[in-house]
């Protein structure tokens, strides 16, 4: 895994998956594949969340950085819910997520990185693309099991014995998480280093109808702490 932001590029125009929520973490991911030389994939899923805003907001982010395709993968994970944002219970609001004491909240999707990275693993396989960038986190994020850095190793280790091209030697995939070990302060900074315009980016859980952000969810307590430990301004609105 590729922990460090500050990488040389390596890529050489080479082909990645990169997986592409709309939200400011994989925004920022995206342009750091790019920034290592890399040609982005994006890969974006329709997986039955609360909300179709963070696929407008993806889409927005994959016409901006020029990526050579976006596709969007439809999966209905709300066939068995078992999630806020894929079921019929509350998003929680103003939760102290200071340091994840309350445990695994219930925003949590049931295996959703597991299922987005098998996808991705797929795509890059098909593109002969030895490398996916996810923009999971260790450190400022709401207590996700399949954020953390052994998830994201134990994954890459499955990877390569899960491909033809793995078993045949022919590719080496690597699974890259160049923000697992930033503060979203430093994720902040480090988008603005890479030009990133997070105006057209959301992150919110529960937003309105027309995008406005709700503003006490934990992505958005979140993402706002993180603006102002950078001592930016963040561009998107909020309802409170």
């Amino acid at each position: 895994m590729n922990g460090e932001p500050t990488s040389t590029a390596t890529g050489a125009g080479k082909p990645a998956v990169v997986l592409l929520s709309g939200g400011l973490d994989s925004t920022t991911v995206l342009a750091v594949a790019k920034r290592d030389g890399y040609t982005p994939y994006a890969m974006t899923f329709r997986y039955g969340q609360r909300h179709s805003v963070e696929i407008e907001a993806a889409r927005r982010v994959a016409e901006t950085q020029g990526v050579a395709r976006h596709v969007v993968v439809d999966i209905d994970l709300r066939q068995w819910g078992g999630s806020a944002l894929t079921g019929d219970l509350d998003v929680p609001k103003d939760r102290d997520v200071s340091d994840g004491a309350d445990g695994i909240p219930v925003t949590y999707v049931p295996a959703r990185n597991t299922i987005f990275l098998s996808f991705a693993l797929a795509w890059a396989e098909v593109l002969g693309a030895d490398a996916i960038f996810i923009g999971v986190n260790a450190l400022d994020y709401s207590g996700y099991p399949d954020c953390r850095p052994e998830y994201v190793a134990a994954f890459e280790r499955m990877a390569n014995l899960a491909t033809a091209a793995g078993v045949q030697g022919t590719q080496r995939l690597r699974i890259h998480a160049p923000l697992q070990h930033l503060t979203k302060a430093q994720i902040v900074a480090l988008g603005h280093d890479l030009g990133v315009d997070y105006s057209i980016t959301t992150s919110c859980y529960d937003p309105a109808a027309d995008g406005t952000a709700c503003g006490h969810c934990d992505a958005c307590q979140l993402r706002r702490r993180g603006f102002a430990d950078a001592g930016s301004h963040d561009p998107i609105a909020y309802a409170g």
